[in-house]
């Protein structure tokens, strides 16, 4: 009976034999991405904090919730300069939308309904073919990107080919589009009897703005009840399964033409080529604006918005235009270190509730993953191996597939930030791309704005760089680093030991995880090592030899022990 048990332990021996550690090597698989948004992470230039009439301040948090705090391309740029992202051991900067945004405010929601909600998210954009005042200019994103690149660290932004910024009043009047009877300070002034919803009931006679050739009109009878007819959230949606020709709409000429060259510091120069109508459909335009920022600037991927409410052609036509404008960015910066990765354009969605599972569709339109919303966010380490298990047989089955986990996302904090340690532990020994949202490393709080306007506002507080929980962010940067250096974590396969314990494995490397480690008690890891050789746990730098299959170490204070040969 011995002889068989030991003959088992030396085949699994075999199996995962190889403990050489790989030269680190990025994949998307395992990717490690940074979310933020700009507006509320650093602000590094206060004089581009007002701009195009919006106002700042109404007086109290409460209705500054939404408004534009002062974060910018150049805040991103010093933090990324100091190290900040290179010490968490990020892959991936993804960064909000760059594009400029609305200019007025639309009502917002929750239990007051009265408060300003600007576009300082990027979510709801006026002109995809230059850069918000708000952020900075193109030179700065230049820079940003190129500090990134220089890192080894990938750029993402968003992408949304749903439908564009809502109508406000300040726009209105500053472009034509509608007899408000206000002045441009009238319109900029925060009033309580006006809000998106009054958009659908006059839109009609919003004149200049999208046509009906653009976006679906409430007398052309849609099937609400279908996501791809739907008008989601109560947005104007683009008409993307119309392939027939549409003149750019007269507002936005109005604005190019009146602008001339004065904003030429903040048009993306790749863009300003696509300024006139074309033979293209509403979505073609989209399209070519969105791409000619990964032409301009070398961007690497999107993520998607409710790819659930576009036909899946046109996320097709986005990759392959995205992957053509990647390919002429690298061919024109033969020099840049971004220009040697041979890795594709990558595409994310934002899919409602969506899991890891695979999606043909989605991939065959150029989708590598749908963000995971079903991620544990509790922290609790009893039984998360079988989690780790499952993600790692979806990467394993799917080679154009796989998880990308998150604990907190930009409209909900999910995550118990009580035991925001343990969930850190959870989601960065991962398999799968994960997301780190800015702040859950930091301990960042809500605002004040909590207790009166809606959630997903008070969760988007300024970054906490004067208040940070440096025992926290040490852990995150542990984690991070250890990630980043050892890829076998995000994009190995996996073998669950016990409710605690796991091997991740490939060709070249082995990796055992050890959650819950006891003092005084022996890790087994005879499994994964021989006896006689000498192992390190990478979290605490501590080194035991193995001897009866077990490796012997002091307790980790975070409760986990990540462990390779030395």
């Amino acid at each position: 009976m011995k002889t068989t048990i030991l003959s088992i332990a030396l085949s699994i021996c075999a199996l995962y034999a190889p403990q050489t550690a790989a030269k680190p090597t990025f994949d998307w698989k395992g990717a490690t991405v940074y979310f933020l948004i700009t507006d509320r992470f650093c602000n590094g230039d206060a004089s581009n904090d007002v701009n195009y009439g919006r106002i700042t301040d109404y007086g109290s948090e409460r209705l500054n919730a939404a408004t534009f705090h002062g974060g910018d391309f150049k805040g991103v740029t010093e933090k990324a300069k100091a190290g900040y992202f290179a010490n968490l051991g990020i892959d991936v900067v993804w960064l909000t939308d760059v594009y400029e945004q609305i200019h007025g405010w639309m009502s917002g929601s929750g239990a007051i309904n009265d408060f300003p909600h600007y576009g300082y998210h990027g979510y709801y954009p006026l002109d995809y073919t230059q850069t918000d005042k708000n952020y900075g200019t193109i030179a700065e994103l230049r820079e940003l990107v190129d500090t990134l690149h220089a890192q080894g660290i990938r750029v993402m932004l968003g992408a949304n080919l749903n439908d564009p910024g809502y109508p406000t009043l300040l726009d209105a009047v500053q472009y034509g589009f509608a007899e408000t009877g206000l002045t441009e300070k009238e319109a900029a002034t925060h009033i309580h009897d006006w809000s998106y919803d009054d958009f659908f009931s006059g839109r009609k006679n919003w004149k200049g703005w999208y046509n009906r050739d653009w976006i679906r009109m409430p007398d052309e009878s849609w099937d609400e009840n279908d996501p791809l007819e739907a008008t989601v959230y109560g947005m104007p949606d683009f008409k993307d399964e119309s392939d027939k020709p549409a003149a750019i709409p007269g507002f936005l000429q109005r604005k190019w033409e009146r602008e001339g060259n004065d904003n030429d510091k903040w048009v993306n120069p790749s863009a300003k080529k696509l300024r006139k109508s074309r033979d293209r459909s509403p979505i073609e335009h989209v399209t070519a604006w969105i791409a000619s920022w990964v032409e301009e600037f070398g961007i690497d991927g999107f993520r998607c918005d409710i790819v659930e409410n576009v036909h899946l052609n046109r996320w097709k036509e986005l990759n392959e235009a995205c992957n053509k404008a990647l390919d002429k960015w690298s061919a024109n910066h033969r020099d840049d270190p971004a220009a040697q990765w041979r890795d594709r354009f990558y595409m994310t969605g934002d899919f409602d509730c969506a899991t890891i599972d695979y999606k043909p569709e989605y991939a065959g339109a150029g989708f590598s993953s749908m963000v995971n919303f079903y991620f544990p966010k509790h922290g609790d380490l009893d039984g998360i191996v079988y989690t780790w298990q499952a993600y790692a047989d979806s990467i394993a089955a799917h080679a154009d597939w796989h998880p990308f986990s998150y604990l907190n996302n930009s409209y909900h904090r999910d995550a118990d930030a009580e035991n925001m340690a343990d969930c850190a532990t959870t989601l960065l020994l991962s398999p799968g791309a994960v997301q780190i949202f800015y702040g859950d490393e930091t301990s960042r709080k809500l605002s004040d704005a909590k207790y009166n306007v809606d959630s997903a506002q008070a969760f988007r507080s300024d970054m906490n760089w004067n208040d940070i929980d440096s025992c926290l962010l040490t852990h995150f940067q542990k984690l991070g680093q250890i990630r980043r250096a050892n890829p076998v974590i995000g994009r190995g396969r996996q073998k669950t030991i016990d409710n605690h314990t796991c091997i991740r494995y490939d060709d070249n490397d082995t990796i055992v995880i050890k959650l819950l480690p006891v003092e005084s008690h022996p890790v087994n890891v005879g499994f994964a090592f021989k006896d006689g050789d000498t192992v390190t746990d990478l979290y605490t730098g501590q080194t035991a030899r193995v001897i009866n299959g077990k490796a012997k170490f002091n307790e980790s204070d975070k409760r986990v022990a990540v462990i390779r040969k030395k």
